[in-house]
């Protein structure tokens, strides 16, 4: 599954180590995040559920970012 969520992120060094977190997360195939546009573009495996994935990335998010956010 593919989908776009808006993310509150303050600067693009932060942005940088969100899509780098994210894309440590067990089930995700591919991410990118947009610090001029404040969006996370991200695609998982199919047999997990958007809750499921977007709980662990915005876990992992917060390990190297903790004031960053993910709107889902």
């Amino acid at each position: 599954m593919r989908k776009t969520y808006d993310i509150e992120v303050d600067c693009a060094n932060c942005a940088n180590k969100m899509e780098e977190a994210a894309l440590k997360t067990n089930g995700v195939i591919s991410c990118t995040v947009n610090f001029m546009t404040l969006k996370m573009d991200i695609e998982w495996d199919d047999d997990i559920t958007e809750k499921d994935i977007m709980r662990e990335v915005l876990k992992n998010c917060k390990k190297v970012e903790d004031d960053c956010d993910i709107i889902f």
